[in-house]
């Protein structure tokens, strides 16, 4: 540092020379000769960019880009619309991103290089899309949101590879998925729940005095399996002074509620037991 500096001050124009344009020019050739490593790559790399730029590439690209922005506004603005988490940037920039990655694969390694890149597409929106989704008690949130994203990222891809139409398709089939079928589950969800054709969880509870526990409790677990209603968990809570509370979950299966309803008239009369009665909750 010090011998570049010796050199700069001691090469310094001399008092004759012009001021103003003997000493840019002076400046310039100073700054040249001190360091002549940076204007070499500078000037391979801008070569190196006129050599290699390819207008129809970029072309392609631009045009890959632009789809994949134009079809993930289209599904991010459904979402914005109803206020979910992730909006219309998130899905634009899913989609996009996703466009850019397959695109530069194609340019680079070709179809092979594409299809791992797509590989990688998949399982990265896999965690982007676990960022959405929300477990509050026993319901959860976000798990449409996040299908939207990889659906996002699919619209991307096909974009990168230059399948537009299907890039365009498969925004169709996202949007129909999200719109149309609203009512269907809508109607769906406001039907009566048929218990002998639908499958949900079940839980039978028994609350029992502390000392009548450990014999109800398997007492609980004898008469389901009887009625071949299996028990997927067994819990114990507390219930006010001097009870308990059984909870047994059944394996998810159709059940036949008189039969249920006679296990737990059943288990009623058993001793110590002061409630006896069944639950079911079509929530995973």
């Amino acid at each position: 540092m010090g011998d570049v500096s010796a050199s700069w001050f001691e090469t310094r124009p001399k008092s004759g020379a012009p001021h103003h344009e003997g000493l840019a020019v002076w400046a310039l050739d100073r700054w040249r000769a001190c360091h002549p490593v940076v204007i070499c790559c500078t000037h391979d790399t801008i070569m190196r960019f006129l050599t290699t730029f390819q207008t129809t590439d970029f072309l392609d690209t631009l045009l890959s880009l632009t789809v994949a922005f134009v079809l993930g506004t289209l599904i991010g603005a459904e979402r914005q619309y109803r206020q979910r988490t992730a909006g219309l940037r998130t899905n634009v920039l899913v989609a996009v991103g996703a466009a850019a990655f397959v695109d530069l694969a194609m340019h680079l390694a070709g179809a092979d290089g594409a299809v791992r890149v797509i590989a990688y597409v998949v399982s990265g929106i896999g965690f982007l899309g676990a960022g959405v989704i929300m477990k509050e008690g026993t319901n959860v949130r976000g798990l449409n949101t996040a299908a939207t994203l990889w659906g996002s990222a699919a619209v991307g891809s096909c974009a990168g590879a230059d399948l537009i139409a299907q890039a365009m398709a498969l925004t169709v089939f996202v949007l129909a998925g999200n719109t149309l079928l609203r009512p269907l589950v809508n109607a769906i969800n406001r039907a009566p729940l048929d218990e002998r054709s639908s499958e949900a969880t079940y839980y039978v509870k028994l609350t029992v005095a502390d000392d009548a526990l450990a014999d109800m409790r398997d007492l609980l677990v004898e008469r389901l399996e009887r009625a071949n209603y299996p028990v997927a968990s067994l819990a114990v809570e507390d219930h006010g002074e001097d009870q308990q509370e059984i909870v047994a979950t059944l394996v998810s299966t159709a059940i036949d509620p008189g039969e249920l309803d006679i296990v737990v008239a059943d288990l009623k009369r058993g001793k110590g037991v002061d409630h006896a009665t069944w639950e079911v909750s079509t929530k995973d």
